[in-house]
């Protein structure tokens, strides 16, 4: 009575499926797939099916009232995972139109247990077995034979040692009344959303008998080569969190001034945010860190949110990329949502064994976002900061910031209390020209200078002068400290 018995598991080869499954579809189970029409749920079962189908394990799919079997294969022959050289040996194809014409379901189980003895699969699919309900009589007797239909349908399968999925067209309200959603070991749900002109579509395993499954909806994609799954990254608690670095190590900005200006450098796995206005420099500090990580053997990885790959390269980073010392993600598409961007990020980092990431731009990153997702930027900023510094990462975001001269502000998105560390860069009028000042506005738990400094940018360089207040002292006429005065003053001549 102590042996537990153990329940296979086979893997679907999805990207990100068996992932939420919690390693894959129980062997023999009974399992619907359900959702919106059009929101890929033949697809789903279709790539599931050419994934596992081979001559010992063979698949057989019957389709009742929806597509004919030669449409639906017309379409689903499109898809890179459809693969001809599995039709009738491996995988077979039936239609149980003429069979359900007259709702009657003991004819319909005859067929189906002569096709599957026939065949001997070890995958059966249903599709679409809404139109079996559908077909039932609307009466109390209708409701009686089709309980006693899924029933029968679901013994027969387990007693064939099958795994069977069954495809339907449901909406939510029909969820709790259903019987087929009380006698099925698994339930997949499949839905879009649409606003205006984009649309989202999402997964969730609702329910799987013997498995920790991943809970919630979770995005997906689909593409040449099928459904993409992106499962919804979490924040681990503290002790989980894998590799975070001690805050005690620093890491210096590739800028030896701005170093000193933060303490010591930035400490290792902080989230910093460098705000400025159009043109200020961002994008050259941004790459400044990466080199400074590349000499310290310390890869890095950077999204552009805002610009292509070609416009962010700078000669400068460019040769680091060819190195393969930094790897660009680049995320212009539009209708993404967190979870795709975040697994594309942790994918490059986790290959790569990356320890710095720059984000080019909140802004960039806001309108790279469905806008179905943009209602909820800020959460999902927070969860991507907490889950990337979690791993160890030290995170430089950029962000534009319009410089009104009559108001001090350090996010234009309200996330300023995400950072553990901000830089701002602005600009001043002095003398008739507008000149680049940069200030350090917060290091946590550190002590950092309260100057705000002159700086150039030369070429892709950025070189610091001296702090605004010392200059405006020696225009004033103000007693220095020996040799000060000569150190500012030649500082000021390398910045005009």
């Amino acid at each position: 009575m102590g042996n537990r018995v153990n329940i296979g598991r086979l893997a679907t080869g999805i990207s990100g499926f068996d992932e939420l499954l919690g390693g894959g579809v129980p062997e023999y189970s009974f399992n619907l797939i359900a959702g919106t029409p059009g929101s890929g749920k033949t697809t789903l079962a279709h790539q599931i099916m050419f994934a596992l189908a081979n001559p010992e394990q063979r698949a057989i799919f019957f389709t009742v009232l929806g597509e004919p079997p030669l449409k639906m294969l017309r379409y689903q022959q499109q898809f890179e995972f459809f693969d001809f050289d599995k039709l009738d040996s491996s995988i077979r194809f039936v239609n149980l139109a003429e069979d359900m014409l007259d709702g009657n379901f003991d004819r319909v189980i005859k067929r189906i247990v002569d096709e599957v003895q026939d065949f001997s699969p070890s995958l059966v699919f249903v599709d679409s077995f809404r139109s079996v309900v559908q077909s039932a009589p609307a009466t109390d007797k209708g409701a009686a034979a089709l309980q006693l239909f899924v029933q029968q349908l679901g013994m027969q399968m387990t007693s064939w040692q099958a795994t069977t999925f069954l495809i339907g067209e449901y909406l939510q309200p029909e969820v709790e009344s259903g019987p087929v959603f009380t006698v099925a070991d698994g339930i997949i749900w499949l839905s879009q959303l649409v606003r205006g002109d984009s649309m989202a579509r999402k997964i969730q395993v609702v329910k799987m008998r013997g498995s920790q499954q991943k809970l919630g909806p979770h995005t997906f994609r689909m593409s040449d080569s099928g459904i993409h799954i992106f499962p919804r990254a979490v924040v681990l608690p503290s002790g989980q969190a894998g590799a975070r670095r001690s805050a005690a190590e620093r890491l210096s900005s590739g800028v030896p001034v701005l170093d000193t200006m933060m303490g010591g450098g930035i400490p290792a796995g902080y989230a910093v945010l460098l705000v400025g206005p159009s043109g200020s420099g961002k994008t050259v500090l941004s790459t400044a860190f990466l080199a400074e990580g590349a000499q310290m053997g310390e890869k890095g990885v950077v999204a552009a949110f805002e610009k292509s790959p070609s416009q962010l390269l700078s000669l400068r980073l460019n040769e680091l990329v060819d190195a393969g010392h930094v790897g660009v993600i680049n995320t212009r598409s539009l209708d993404m949502s967190i979870d795709e961007i975040l697994h594309d990020l942790l994918l490059m980092i986790d290959t790569m064994q990356a320890k710095r990431v720059v984000l080019d731009s909140l802004s960039g990153f806001e309108m790279s976002l469905s806008p179905i997702f943009r209602d909820n930027f800020r959460e999902s900023l927070y969860r991507m900061v907490a889950i990337l510094t979690g791993k160890g990462v030290t995170v430089l975001m950029t962000a534009e910031l319009e410089d009104k001269y009559t108001e001090l502000r350090f996010s234009s998105y309200g996330n300023a209390f995400l950072a553990d560390a901000i830089l701002m860069q602005r600009y001043i009028e002095l003398d008739g020209q507008l000149r680049r000042v940069i200030s350090v506005v917060k290091v946590r738990g550190s002590e950092h200078s309260k100057d705000v400094c002159f700086f150039e940018v030369d070429g892709d360089r950025i070189e610091i002068g001296a702090p605004l207040a010392t200059y405006r002292g020696i225009l004033s006429g103000q007693p220095q400290r020996k040799g000060r005065t000569a150190r500012v003053r030649k500082n000021l001549r390398m910045l005009k």
